[in-house]
């Protein structure tokens, strides 16, 4: 196992169109005690204002941030994933969302949780709509915020709770109570060693739409041997609220999952392999360069 001083970590942050909570999640990892990362910010076919908050934030961050786009052909999440995972040499990857802004020990946590054998799941806290309006519109660091300053926004009914911010000690056993779960898991908050996701050949981009993708690479990771290591109570994040995804293709989805669940395969049918000759093409895509 890496020491966790000696390992290269990636945070990959997935977006589409929604410029002012990616700009609120990228000041959340400028403000990270832990600043040893890079940031591949995923981008699902956004328009140049995305690319507007990326460039901007390259001049400020300490670390190199990526700008990774695809063209707009729908909601293609694993794909997106599935090229900034090819363009990153880093050991270790953290996938977020463009929506969920990080604690400021959020790297650090991860960090610090990572193990071989094992991939983290975290969880998030949900903001009310007028809330999330108020943070982006008045620009709040609440990723700054104390306790009894989430108290108090608890009272008030701006979030939906506050347990996801109490802190448990890392015991291991606290954490591997639940080894084989796969449900739950989401790519808002997980983490894993990049070899671990080569070796199940990434995201499967045969999903269509909104929804079970990210279950479909948690159920393969713990077919290839993984363990589900909680990182709950340990690395939450700040859920921005949204309008709810198109779920037209939600059913066939879950048709897909249910057969992944019965079969007994580990690699994606449409993953990373498809990209081998890719990392020197993102290389005339990519939005941004290394700082």
């Amino acid at each position: 196992m890496m020491s966790c001083d000696n390992f290269r970590i990636a945070v990959i942050v997935t977006t589409y169109n929604r410029p002012d909570a990616l700009a609120a999640v990228l000041e959340g990892l400028l403000a990270q005690t832990d600043c040893n990362f890079e940031v591949l910010v995923a981008d699902d076919g956004s328009t140049a204002d995305t690319a507007e908050v990326v460039q901007q934030f390259q001049t400020r961050a300490t670390f190199p941030v990526h700008h990774i786009w695809q063209d707009d052909d729908g909601f293609r999440a694993a794909a997106i994933r599935n090229r900034a995972l090819v363009s990153t040499k880093a050991d270790y990857i953290i996938f977020t969302d463009g929506d969920c802004i990080p604690l400021t020990d959020f790297v650090a946590r991860h960090r610090q949780l990572s193990e071989s054998g094992c991939f983290l799941s975290g969880n998030r806290l949900l903001l009310s709509q007028k809330f999330t309006a108020q943070i982006l519109h008045k620009k709040i660091p609440v990723h700054l915020w104390c306790f009894s300053a989430w108290l108090k926004a608890r009272v008030q009914g701006k979030i939906n709770r506050l347990l996801p911010l109490l802190r448990l000690p890392d015991v291991a056993w606290l954490r591997k109570r639940s080894p084989q779960r796969w449900q739950g898991a989401k790519t808002c908050n997980l983490s894993a060693f990049r070899e671990d996701l080569l070796h199940v050949n990434g995201l499967d981009e045969s999903y269509t739409g909104w929804g079970q993708e990210d279950s479909d690479l948690v159920v393969r990771l713990i077919r290839a041997g993984l363990s589900n290591k909680s990182a709950r109570f340990a690395a939450p994040v700040l859920h921005l609220w949204h309008k709810e995804n198109d779920r037209s293709h939600l059913e066939e989805n879950r048709r897909r999952l249910q057969h992944v669940l019965s079969a007994t395969h580990i690699r994606a049918f449409k993953g990373l392999d498809q990209y081998h000759n890719l990392e020197s093409a993102i290389d005339c895509s990519t939005k941004a360069s290394t700082q």
